[in-house]
């Protein structure tokens, strides 16, 4: 038997999902959302937040004293988290702070920080964590839990995740709000879902799905993508996905049974979701895909527009272009030549400042320069992801001529 509250908490959803889609008049519903944005580009903290104030009650803000301890307390935490974080960590943890604050802000009043830094998640050493009913929705992490050159590269960063539920439950225009918090720190989508919802079931369920591939309906420029089932899809089956694309490209589909999912397979309901995935591993994801979530779903492919029209809402469709494997190959160069030319050059008088001078003092010469002619049309980030890519053949025997290797 399906729990009541799982079947209220499913309820409720639909609604949510309801409301939002009378209100935006769209179809597509945002369903994840991931950004990423340098140090450099995040906000300040506030002076409330690094010397709170005191909790006062007034005649336009009454406040039991319950409520003022509470805030008190919250507002004494942070301010001794703060405090107490070393030297080099202090930027990031306040800065990391202010963005899950503007975050909150725009998912609207119902969301809130935990007054308390948690262990992070996917190699950020801390994160902050943003909650609805005391349940973590969102986090915003920072620091990097590694010393390798590539958490080192990521320590530079905050990263913020929003999960579905907080997409779900957010105020009515959070996608808009979202967008310009984005923009206004120069941030990069790193992920986002779309889900449209057919409450009453698609024409023909899951085996359609299934036949629509083996048709070739879901071909892109000729080529079928890989798919594969999950769940139960012999004697009437309950619980089924149907996947295709691929989650390492960076853009992958998933159909499947959300009324099972929520309400259990005794109770299931006919509501079947059609969800898209979005990455940026090949992929420049813009910001306006939070704003025009129907035109960016539709532009997936064909048959992602079909599936709209059949919704009954029709957009021309605007694609999300792979980066041109060329291009990447062409940053992957530049570097690699850059990097041969030095050790060829100079590759002596830098084994000799290395071993001899302080690094601090290596690195405060080198910073600020200009990038080599050849490099300057690139940026810093497909830059970095150039070095980081290079395999230790690019340095070891220009290494070894100069009498680096033992």
């Amino acid at each position: 038997m399906t729990r009541p509250s799982l079947v209220l908490d499913g309820n409720e959803v639909k609604l949510r999902l309801q409301a939002e889609r009378t209100k935006s008049s769209g179809a597509v519903h945002i369903d994840w959302l991931r950004f990423t944005t340098d140090l450099k580009h995040a906000p300040i903290p506030t002076l409330e937040v690094l010397f709170p104030t005191p909790v006062q009650d007034s005649l336009l803000n009454p406040r039991s004293i319950a409520e003022l301890d509470m805030e008190q307390y919250r507002r004494m935490k942070l301010l001794r988290i703060l405090r107490d974080m070393p030297d080099q960590d202090f930027a990031a943890s306040a800065q990391a702070h202010a963005l899950a604050q503007k975050v909150c802000k725009a998912l609207g009043p119902d969301f809130s920080i935990e007054p308390e830094v948690k262990k992070g998640h996917d190699f950020y050493r801390f994160r902050w964590s943003i909650v609805r009913n005391d349940a973590e929705c969102a986090w915003v992490g920072f620091l990097a839990s590694g010393e390798s050159p590539r958490q080192q590269a990521q320590a530079k960063t905050i990263h913020a995740n929003v999960y579905g539920s907080a997409c779900t439950f957010a105020r009515g225009d959070w996608r808009h709000r979202m967008a310009n918090l984005i923009e206004e720190v120069n941030g990069k989508i790193t992920r986002i879902d779309y889900a449209l919802d057919f409450f009453d079931g698609i024409r023909g369920g899951l085996e359609r799905i299934r036949d629509d591939w083996h048709s070739g309906l879901m071909d892109v420029n000729g080529r079928r993508p890989k798919a594969n089932t999950v769940g139960p899809w012999v004697d009437g089956g309950r619980g089924r996905s149907f996947y295709f694309g691929s989650k390492e490209a960076g853009k992958q589909t998933n159909v499947y049974e959300k009324g099972v999912q929520l309400f259990g397979e005794l109770d299931a309901t006919h509501w079947e979701r059609v969800e898209l995935r979005y990455g940026n591993k090949l992929r420049d994801l813009p910001v306006d895909m939070l704003r025009r979530a129907d035109d960016f779903f539709a532009g997936a492919s064909d048959w992602h527009q079909k599936m709209l029209a059949e919704h009954g809402k029709y957009a021309e469709g605007e694609g999300v272009k792979v980066r041109s494997k060329q291009a990447i190959q062409t940053v992957k160069a530049e570097v690699t030549r850059a990097l041969r030319w030095f050790t060829n050059t100079a590759g002596a008088s830098l084994a000799l400042l290395v071993e001899f001078c302080d690094y601090d003092d290596l690195k405060e010469v080198a910073t600020g320069r200009k990038k080599p002619g050849r490099l300057a049309k690139f940026s810093d980030s497909e830059i970095s992801a150039a070095c980081a890519s290079l395999h230790a053949q690019v340095f070891q025997p220009k290494v070894r001529s100069i009498g680096l290797a033992h």
